[in-house]
């Protein structure tokens, strides 16, 4: 079963709002937005190929890497991807919850300057 896009966007809300408020007060300039899949162009922009798929993604300038100079910057966007999430966790409600909650801390993340590598040494994966 599939979320409605209020659903979802719903589960995007609840796992933000699931942060400790340290986390929370932490995050500048960010936004986050959901669309149903990534494009070609965005597969092809990660480095991604056929049969591969991206659950989320975060483009911008993270926290470590912000310097005086950073100002009048766009801000910095987390994008979750539905479709492949509700594809991960088998169209069931409840891992789909799980899956979005793992997404956007993973992306999250990123904004505070984690890298893949680390998560991965934090065995976030």
């Amino acid at each position: 079963m599939q979320l409605t896009d209020e659903q979802f966007e719903q589960a995007v809300a609840e796992a933000v709002d699931s942060l400790p408020p340290f986390f929370l007060e932490q995050m500048q300039n960010i936004e986050i937005l959901v669309e149903r899949w990534p494009s070609a162009a965005t597969l092809r922009r990660v480095g991604l190929g056929p049969g591969q798929t991206l659950l989320g993604l975060y483009e911008g300038v993270p926290l470590t890497e912000r310097t005086s100079g950073y100002m009048l910057v766009a801000p910095d966007v987390i994008t979750i991807f539905q479709g492949p999430i509700e594809q991960a966790a088998g169209f069931q409600p409840e891992a789909i919850r799980e899956q979005v909650r793992h997404t956007v801390i993973h992306e999250i993340a990123h904004h505070f300057g984690i890298s893949d590598e680390r998560l991965m040494e934090l065995g976030a994966y």
